[in-house]
Parts: C-alpha cells; structure tokens; sequence
C-alpha cells in the first residue's frame, strides 16, 4: 500500500470508532429522555436540550463573534428553526411512549421521506432503483408498525410524523447550505428554537429540581457531543465505509431498552428496522455516486437510473 492509501484506511478507521461513539451518544441520549420523560414533559426536554445546546455553542461567538449570524435567507432559518422544533417535540414524547428499538427503527425512515419531498418540490429525479429502495423502506416500516396484528401505538405515529418533518428539513437544509455556511444554519438553529420549543413548554411547565437538571445538561452535553462526532467522522472518512455502521443506533436501542425498560424488541422490529436501515443507506450511496461520478447516466424520468 502506498502512503496516501494507508493514510485514507487509518483516517477511515478513526471514522468508524468516532461514527460508533455517535450511535452510542445518540443511543444514551434517547435513553435520559425516555427515562427522565416521567418526571418531566417531553416539551420541557425539549427546551432545556435547546438551551444547552446554545450554551455549548457560546465559545463560537467568543472567537468568531457576530460574523456568522450573516445571513441572505433570514425567512427560512426561522422556517427550518419551527419545523426542527415540531420534529425534537414529537420525537421526544414518542421516546416517552414507544420501545425505544422502534423508535430507533422507524426514524431510519427520515431519509426516504427526504427524497420523496426533494422529488415532489426541488423537482429532483429518482430512478427505478430509488424508487425501489423507497418502497422497500416503506415496507420495512409495516413491518415495524403490524398493522393489522395489533394497535397502532401514539408514539409510533408521533415517530413516522417527526421522520417525515425531518426530511422536510433536510430539503430545506440542502436550499440552505446553497448560500449558507454549515456554521450559520448550526446557529441559527439553537438560537431560534430555544425561544420556540419555551412556548410548548410554558404550558407544562414544573421547576426542575437538582437532579433533573443534572440529567437536562447531561442530555444537552452527550446530544450536542454526538452532533460533533458524526461531523468529524464524515469529514475524516468516506460515506460508504461508515454509513453501514448507523444500524448500531438500532442494536444500542435495543440493548438499552431490554437493560433499563425492560423492552424486548420482538422479530418484527428487527426485520423493519434492517430493512429500512439498507432502503435509507442504499438511497444516500446512490444518491452520493451520481454527484460524484458525472460519468454516471443521472436519471431524467422516474423510469431511469
């Protein structure tokens, strides 16, 4: 192996340790939630993670000050801070009322929904092959929901409903990121909707005692930890050697539910979630394969890739 390659193996390496410690952040986080969520309304969660999410992010203002708040699209960062609000509030009570593997689950919807929303209003193209990797995630979903085998569950609903408002974001993320910095939309984002997710929470509103807030940093700190590791990973490695790695979210889930809520992910969620995982996987390689290869015939009509 020559130099440069044994470099990008070691750095594809680092990735995967740094994208595993993401999955386990994220994993523990879901978990404080859930845990937590007995004591407190999920919308009070919801503003506190905010609030220490800004407190994180104040050690930016010190060294770059107001620079980065520069913005041409101000309408839709307040558009994409509400939309991101809705999503964190319903994921949050779904956490406080689904197992905690179909949560994990059905979340790996939120990319497919992604793509049907770029298609319907960017006016993006998807080929037979995307297409087929849609409706096998939606397949993958039935299989989490049974529907027919059993009650469809508030938090299951609460889940697909936040996926779908994610991939909502994403859209926006992606007109976004076409003038805005990664940097500005980071910002904009924690300083919009700690003032949006207090006006759910005033209506539930209880003073945290000692050890909650406890709890609300250590939720803020691990989130906002984990937002930083998946960020060095995909800057050190590449897309498709760590992608595959995102369905420890799922095996993490699924362990700490059995261990601290005593919920057993049964085959079904298993099953769903896999086949999810490989349908929302599949999409963003492809998707990240044409960009890359303009050699690549890009899809003109739905009945092309």
């Amino acid at each position: 192996m020559t130099v440069s390659a044994a470099d990008k193996a070691q750095d594809n390496l680092v990735a995967m340790g740094l994208f595993l410690c993401s999955s386990v952040a994220f994993a523990c986080m879901h978990a404080m939630i859930k845990h937590i969520a007995t004591d407190m309304h999920p919308f009070e969660i919801a503003f506190f993670r905010n609030l220490f999410g800004v407190i994180v992010l104040a050690p930016v203002f010190l060294r770059h000050g107001f620079g980065p708040l520069r913005t041409r699209r101000p309408g839709l960062m307040f558009l994409r801070a509400a939309i991101n609000t809705l999503t964190m509030i319903s994921f949050f009570m779904a956490l406080a009322l689904a197992p905690l593997a179909d949560v994990a689950a059905l979340n790996f919807t939120a990319p497919i929904f992604a793509t049907l929303l770029a298609m319907l209003f960017l006016g993006e193209k998807v080929g037979v092959r995307r297409w087929a990797a849609i409706l096998a995630g939606l397949a993958g979903a039935m299989l989490v929901l049974r529907p027919g085998f059993g009650t469809l569950e508030t938090g299951h609903v609460l889940t697909l409903f936040s996926a779908i408002c994610w991939g909502v974001i994403l859209m926006i993320i992606k007109i976004l990121s076409r003038t805005e910095s990664a940097l500005t939309i980071t910002l904009y984002m924690g300083l919009w909707m700690t003032p949006l997710s207090a006006i759910p929470a005033a209506f539930f509103w209880t003073w945290p005692d000692f050890d909650l807030l406890l709890w609300l940093a250590a939720i803020g700190v691990v989130g906002t930890a984990g937002q930083y590791l998946v960020t060095e990973a995909l800057r050190r490695g590449d897309t498709t050697v760590i992608m595959p790695l995102d369905f420890f979210k799922l095996v993490w889930a699924g362990v700490l539910g059995v261990v601290l809520f005593g919920e057993l992910p049964d085959a079904f969620t298993w099953a769903g979630g896999a086949v999810i995982f490989l349908s929302a996987t599949y999409i963003a390689l492809r998707e990240r394969r044409l960009k890359k290869d303009p050699g690549l015939p890009v899809p003109r009509t739905p009945g092309q890739s």
